[in-house]
């Protein structure tokens, strides 16, 4: 009995035991019980432990990426909504509709639809045109975004492969908008694919094989909408999403860069934690840029494809303008003298070609960018401080270079627009633009560089003499004098952190033996482009601390 006892004693005290652990394990939240789940499995405790909590700098200027990110998760949720509705077909078929004025027009089925979407589908119109919008407001916000990054030296390393993505980004949503904006197969759209077909007809030998490759045999053929839709509602898209997935990550790995300031190194981040601050703040704002694009699209027509009419051949609609991202390429075709060159059976239409090549390599040139400086500089450090772009006055001038010759061919993409509005002749106005082509950018060049060196002198006087208060004041001898307030340790920081290391040089010709160095013409170009870029011309020398002490030692601040 003892051992029948002394064994249902131990049966017991396991039953209670099993009954304590069912007990513990009730007492815990089935959330959390997923969440150990999870992290026992993908081990994600720790990963958002280490990034959740991550710094991240705040200034106006950084939003400017978020917009982009923001117009771009709009422009798939409103484009996969328009999937569901718009029928890439080239089929013919006849109008019998809700837009009256188009009853009993034939138009491609493509076409239709998208007249189906704008009149009949309940929030159709809408969407279209928040979609548009949102496309024009992404690659702005990306231009204007990367120009940041340009200004302020943000493409340095480790960076160099971020701008890469965002490069390719940019290229991606310029074609992606010129794909998109072809499948209404409206008369606008038609033009802008007649343009595009035009260009691709002079490239030399293969140009006549692309043409029909793309388009199913002569122009317009049958089969291009089919074809763009699925390169712009899945191959370009999936692209840009795997960038984008990409160029975050990269930002969260390298650490946001910031502005310089107390407490902010190559080391440090100054700023809020990723969670909860920056995402509460993120969530806001993408609400915000949706609401805009949504007040835009609802106020402002854009695209109003029944205008227009469907696409025929032999017609082109008067003032037919492509989306702004693609005016410069535009106008580089329309001021372009018309020349040919006819050999051997063959034309080679260089008014078309040429300005057709050199779009591409203005985009290269501007992908590039980041390793020649890269390599003049010579530079292998890690850089998370921005430049302050008076600072650095060859690269903000070149810059404005590219924007002032944006601005000029975005005019002669224009041309009869400009003329018809202004008044004024368009032969005037092509001309004003082969000219300016060439000045325009250089003189932009100039001015930009002379008022960063003034800015910098300026920055100088600042450091040296203080803050002018608008107080006159008469010393004792009968002299008047301007009160100057010294500077706080912050802005003094902000105006002399800067660097200003000596270019690049090839050194002597003759060593220490008397020997002459064999120097390269590579050496030598890199040279020259280094004095050019960060010589003594493009810098104003900071003051020393013998200077500052000396000055700022007596009454000299008054």
């Amino acid at each position: 009995m003892d051992g029948v006892r002394a064994v249902g004693a131990g049966s017991g005290g396991e039953r209670g035991a099993a009954a304590g652990g069912r007990e513990r394990r009730g007492g815990v939240g089935k959330g959390e019980r997923v969440a150990d789940w999870a992290d026992g499995r993908l081990g994600l405790y720790g990963i958002a432990k280490a990034n959740l909590r991550k710094v991240f700098p705040d200034h106006w200027s950084f939003m400017l990426g978020e917009i982009c990110l923001y117009s771009f998760l709009i422009l798939i949720l409103t484009g996969v909504w328009l999937t569901l509705f718009f029928e890439p077909s080239g089929v013919e078929v006849e109008y019998h509709g809700t837009y009256e004025q188009l009853n009993g027009v034939l138009m491609t089925r493509a076409y239709e639809s998208t007249l189906e979407i704008s009149f009949d589908v309940r929030g159709g119109l809408l969407i279209r045109q928040i979609h548009h919008w949102a496309a024009l407001v992404f690659v702005a916000g990306m231009l204007v975004h990367m120009m940041r990054v340009f200004f302020t030296g943000a493409f340095r390393k480790p960076r160099e492969m971020n701008w890469l993505f965002g490069w390719t980004l940019l290229f991606l949503g310029i074609i992606t908008g010129l794909t998109g904006y072809s499948l209404p197969d409206d008369l606008l759209s038609g033009t802008g694919l007649r343009f595009a077909q035009g260009a691709i007809l002079s490239v030399p030998i293969v140009g006549t094989y692309l043409s029909f490759f793309l388009f199913g045999g002569e122009f317009p053929g049958h089969d291009i909408i089919s074809r763009l839709f699925p390169i712009h509602v899945l191959v370009l898209p999936g692209i840009m999403l795997a960038l984008v997935v990409a160029h975050l990550i990269l930002v969260f790995y390298h650490k946001h860069t910031q502005y310089p300031g107390p407490g902010r190194d190559q080391k440090s981040v100054v700023g809020m934690p990723f969670m909860p601050v920056y995402m509460a703040k993120a969530g806001g704002f993408f609400f915000l840029v949706f609401g805009v694009l949504t007040f835009m699209g609802a106020i402002a027509t854009i695209n109003p494809v029944w205008a227009f009419g469907p696409y025929r051949a032999d017609l082109v609609t008067t003032g037919a303008q492509p989306d702004w991202y693609l005016g410069f390429s535009e106008g580089l075709i329309r001021v372009m003298p018309g020349w040919e060159i006819n050999a051997f059976g063959h034309t080679l239409a260089l008014g078309v070609f040429i300005p057709f090549s050199l779009f591409p390599l203005i985009m290269l040139a501007i992908g590039v960018y980041p390793f020649v400086e890269a390599w003049i500089t010579g530079d292998t450090r890690e850089h998370h401080l921005l430049d302050r772009p008076r600072n650095v006055p060859v690269r903000t001038a070149l810059g404005v270079a590219w924007l002032s010759l944006y601005g000029v061919l975005l005019i002669g993409g224009g041309n009869d627009i400009v003329a018809t509005h202004l008044h004024l002749s368009i032969n005037a106005i092509t001309w004003f633009v082969r000219i300016g082509f060439f000045v325009v950018p250089v003189v932009a060049f100039v001015v930009t560089k002379r008022i960063c060196l003034g800015l910098q002198r300026r920055d100088r006087d600042t450091v040296l003499h203080g803050r002018e208060t608008g107080i006159i004041k008469r010393l004792p001898h009968g002299e008047y004098v301007e009160v100057h307030e010294p500077l706080s340790q912050e802005r003094l920081f902000a105006l002399t952190q800067h660097e200003q290391d000596p270019p690049y040089e090839v050194g002597p010709l003759v060593d220490a033996n008397g020997v002459r160095r064999r120097v390269g013409p590579v050496d030598r170009l890199r040279a020259r482009l280094a004095r050019a870029m960060f010589g003594p011309g493009t810098r104003i020398p900071k003051p020393t601390v013998e200077e500052y002490r000396e000055l700022t030692s007596g009454d000299h601040h008054h």
